[in-house]
C-alpha cells in the first residue's frame, strides 16, 4: 500500500529512522516507486540504482538497528545531479559525447554522503554540461515542472528540482555557475543553497566555469539544507579552489530570531524588472520579517549595471576552453544551443576576460563593504515565474522579454562574488511558486540560512503541493 512518504523532508524522516520505526528499505521501496512512476510525467531521472540502493538501504538498516546511527541522513534514499562522478558508474553530464563516461573515484561530495549513510537511488538530469537553464534536453527530452508539466522546472540542474519538489528524490545535490541551483529551486517551490565559493569541494565534479562553478544541497526544507551542507563542507587539497575554514554546526544556528536583523534591500538592480506578482510576494516576506523585529536598508552597489557582462564574458570564455577540443572535432555532437554558446565563448579577448574579472573584483569589494552595513541582502531569485518549455522568452508585466537575459540576472553576481545565497519559496503567482534570495558575506551560511528558515516558518506555500501527486 502506497504512503505519502515520499512526500516528507528529511527532518520529518530522520528521527522515524533512528528510532526504528522506519525501515530505510521501507522507505527506499517508495521513494524507487514514486520516482519511476513519475518518470513518464517529469522525467527527472538519468539513471536507476535500483537494485544496489535496496541493498545498501538493508545494510543501512542493520547499522541503525546494531546502534550506529551516523546522523540525520544516514538511510535517506537521494539521486544525484548526472555531473557528479560515481566510481564505476556512467556519468553522462546529460550529453551525447559523454553518453558513456565512467569515472574511476567518487566526486568528494559523493563519498561525503556515503559515509554520511546516503543511499544513492540514481542520477538526475540536466542542461546539458550545465550550460543553461531551461532543462530542455535535446538528446534526454525535457525535464517538466511538477507544478505545470507545461512549463520549464529551471537548469541546469533541472532534475534535481523537479525530483525534490515532486517526491522523486527526499533530497538532491545541484551545481551552480549563474543560478543554476538557486533557477531550478525558485521554480520549483524547494530550498536551494549555493554555498561560498571554496566552501565545498568540487572535485570530481565536471566543470562548466571553474571560477564560477559551485555544488550545494537543493531540500525540501531548511534544516535538510542545513544538514547536508554540514555533510559536503571542508577543506579538500584535491580541489584547488577549496578554502580551509572550519565548518560550522549550521543546524544550532537556526533559531528563527530576526530580531535587530539588518536587511539590505538595492532597488536599483535587485528590484528593477521584477513580475509585479513575484516583487509583491518578496516584498510581503521582506514585511514579515520586519514585523519580528528585522529592520530594513536601502543600499546602493554601483558596480552591479556590469555584471551581467562580467558573468556572461567569464562563464563563456571559460567554458568554451573546456570544451574547445570537443568543438574542434565533433560539433555536431553539442546540442544547438549549448554549440552556440560555445562558439561565442571563442570570441571573447584575453582583454575582455581581464576587464571582466577587474569588474568582478570591483562588485566584491562593493559586496564586502555593503555587509559592514547590513547583515544579509534580499531580492527576488528570478524576476519572473517558470515559463513555457520550448519558449525563448518569458513574459515580464505583459513584455516579452528574453528568458535567458531575465532569469540569470538576480542569481549571477552571487557566482561573481562567491558570497553564498539561499533561494527559499515565498509564494505563488498562479500555479507557479515563487523564490526569495538571501545573499550574505562569505563563509556565513549558518545566518543566510537562519533569515530563510524565518522566511519558511510562515508557511509561505500554505502546505500546497504539485498536482503532480493527485495525477499518479
Amino acid at each position: 500500500m502506497k504512503t505519502d512518504l515520499h512526500l516528507k523532508s528529511v527532518e520529518e524522516l530522520a528521527p522515524l529512522i533512528e528510532n526504528k520505526t522506519l525501515s530505510p528499505v521501507e522507505l527506499t521501496k517508495e521513494i524507487l516507486n514514486f520516482a519511476e512512476e513519475s518518470q513518464p510525467k517529469i522525467n527527472s531521472y538519468m539513471a536507476f540504482y535500483h537494485e544496489e540502493a535496496i541493498e545498501n538501504a538493508k545494510l543501512a538498516e542493520q547499522e541503525i538497528i546494531n546502534g550506529n546511527y551516523r546522523g540525520m541522513y544516514h538511510g535517506i534514499p537521494m539521486a544525484l545531479k548526472d555531473n557528479l562522478y560515481f566510481k564505476d558508474k556512467i556519468t553522462t553530464m546529460s550529453s551525447k559525447i559523454h553518453k558513456d563516461f565512467v569515472s574511476n573515484y567518487d566526486a568528494t561530495v559523493v563519498e561525503k554522503l556515503r559515509d554520511a549513510g546516503v543511499i544513492f537511488t540514481g542520477k538526475l538530469s540536466m542542461h546539458e554540461y550545465a550550460w543553461g537553464i531551461t532543462n530542455n534536453n535535446p538528446h534526454y527530452g525535457p525535464v517538466r515542472n511538477p507544478w505545470d508539466l507545461d512549463k520549464i522546472p529551471g537548469g541546469s540542474s533541472g532534475g534535481s528540482g523537479a525530483a525534490v519538489a515532486a517526491g522523486a528524490s527526499v533530497a538532491s545535490l545541484g551545481t551552480d555557475t549563474a543560478g543554476s541551483i538557486r533557477i531550478p529551486s525558485s521554480a520549483c517551490g524547494i530550498v536551494g543553497l549555493k554555498p561560498t565559493h571554496g566552501r565545498v569541494s568540487k572535485f570530481g565534479c565536471y566543470p562548466l566555469a571553474w571560477s564560477l562553478d559551485h555544488i550545494g544541497p537543493m531540500t525540501k526544507t531548511v534544516k535538510d539544507a542545513a544538514a547536508m551542507l554540514e555533510i559536503i563542507s571542508g577543506f579538500d587539497h584535491r580541489d584547488p579552489t577549496c578554502v580551509d575554514v572550519p565548518v560550522d554546526n549550521y543546524l544550532n544556528q537556526l533559531s528563527g530570531n530576526v530580531k535587530d536583523l539588518v536587511i539590505g534591500v538595492n532597488e536599483d538592480y535587485f528590484f528593477n524588472r521584477v513580475d509585479s506578482d513575484v516583487e509583491r510576494a518578496v516584498r510581503a516576506s521582506i514585511q514579515n520579517l520586519v514585523d519580528q523585529g528585522a529592520k530594513v536598508e536601502v543600499v546602493k552597489i554601483p558596480s552591479l549595471q556590469y555584471a551581467e557582462w562580467a558573468e556572461i564574458v567569464t562563464s563563456l570564455s571559460e567554458a568554451s576552453a573546456i570544451h574547445h577540443s570537443d568543438l574542434q572535432k565533433r560539433p555536431q555532437d553539442f546540442g544547438d544551443d549549448i554549440r552556440l554558446l560555445f562558439e561565442l565563448g571563442e570570441l571573447p579577448s584575453a582583454v575582455d576576460y581581464l576587464q571582466a574579472q577587474q569588474v568582478r573584483r570591483q562588485i566584491k569589494q562593493e559586496f564586502t563593504q555593503i555587509f559592514n552595513q547590513v547583515d544579509v541582502l534580499i531580492s527576488p531569485t528570478l524576476p519572473i515565474v517558470a515559463n513555457t518549455i520550448g519558449d525563448d522568452f518569458a513574459e515580464l508585466n505583459g513584455e516579452k522579454v528574453d528568458l535567458i537575459d531575465n532569469i540569470i540576472r538576480f542569481t549571477g553576481p552571487s557566482n561573481l562574488t562567491g558570497l553564498p545565497a539561499l533561494s527559499v519559496p515565498c509564494g505563488f503567482k498562479g500555479n507557479l511558486p515563487i523564490g526569495l534570495q538571501i545573499i550574505g558575506p562569505a563563509f556565513n551560511e549558518g545566518r543566510i540560512l537562519n533569515v530563510g528558515y524565518a522566511i519558511e516558518q510562515t508557511n509561505p506555500l500554505k502546505n500546497r503541493k504539485p498536482n503532480l501527486f493527485a495525477n499518479i
